[in-house]
């Protein structure tokens, strides 16, 4: 059974951090870390996550240093 909860733990992480006027360099290192460490815990809404962010290049990346990646045709 995955955890659905990272989803609130992940976007709130993010939207802080833009709130902050984080940088790109930033808020990519960040949310990596927090990527993985979700994932450790067995995330399983992380493209629900990645669709809220598909307008930041510097999420967008965290997300793809993990293999994460949004396709268009779902």
């Amino acid at each position: 059974m995955g955890w659905g909860s990272g989803y609130r733990v992940f976007n709130d992480t993010a939207n802080a951090l833009i709130k902050a006027g984080a940088t790109d360099e930033m808020k990519e290192a960040v949310l990596t870390d927090v990527i993985r460490a979700l994932h450790e815990q067995d995330w399983d809404t992380e493209l629900d996550s990645l669709q809220d962010y598909l307008d930041d290049p510097a999420i967008v990346r965290a997300f793809a240093a993990h293999g994460i990646r949004w396709d268009d045709d779902e």
